[in-house]
This record gives C-alpha cells, sequence and structure tokens, in this order.
C-alpha cells in the first residue's frame, strides 16, 4: 500500500465524497493489507453506482481470496449480470472465467 497514494485519494474523497473511482482506487490500494476496507470502499463504490462494474470483480476475488467462496460466487454472478446489461463483454468474460476456475 502506497501512503502518499492513500492520503492523495483520501484528499480527493473528502472533496468529492461521489467520486466512485477515486473510492475504488483506495479500495485497490487497500487490497495490500487492509482487506476489509478493501472490501469496504468497493462496497461504498456500488452503493454510489451500482453499474460500476469492477467493483463486482475485485470483491469476487477478494471474498475468494479470503475463502469466502459462496459471497464470491455472488458478486461475480451480479458482476456478470450488470456488464452484460451495460455492454461490457469482456468484463463479463473475466469474471465468468474466474468463476469457472475457482
Amino acid at each position: 500500500m502506497n501512503e502518499e497514494r492513500v492520503a492523495t485519494l483520501k484528499k480527493l474523497i473528502e472533496m468529492d465524497p461521489q467520486d466512485t473511482f477515486s473510492v475504488y482506487a483506495l479500495g485497490l490500494e487497500y487490497l495490500e493489507g487492509e482487506p476489509t476496507q478493501a472490501q469496504s470502499h468497493f462496497e461504498q463504490v456500488l452503493k454510489l453506482d451500482p453499474r460500476y462494474v469492477a467493483a463486482y470483480f475485485q470483491l469476487g476475488k477478494l471474498n475468494y481470496d479470503q475463502g469466502a467462496e459462496k459471497a464470491a460466487t455472488e458478486w461475480l454472478e451480479k458482476g456478470i449480470a450488470v456488464a452484460e446489461e451495460v455492454g461490457d463483454t469482456h468484463a463479463a468474460g473475466e469474471m465468468q472465467d474466474f468463476l469457472d476456475q475457482m
């Protein structure tokens, strides 16, 4: 986790709490060492924008890595449905591939 990037992202979010990209990016930073914080940020992204496909994939992978296969499957299946809905076939395919390999 890059502390300087974390501090910058926190400032950006403080200025605009609706900035899904910054909330997502902060979640990515927290993947290294603070999975609970990462999960919280990815879930916040989806509260702000339920069509933010990448957050579903990150939640699926994160839950799988934490040993929560059922939750991982649920996040990935939701993500695939949303990706198909928004026309992001590439993301849908990546999530399906990950799901198939679990």
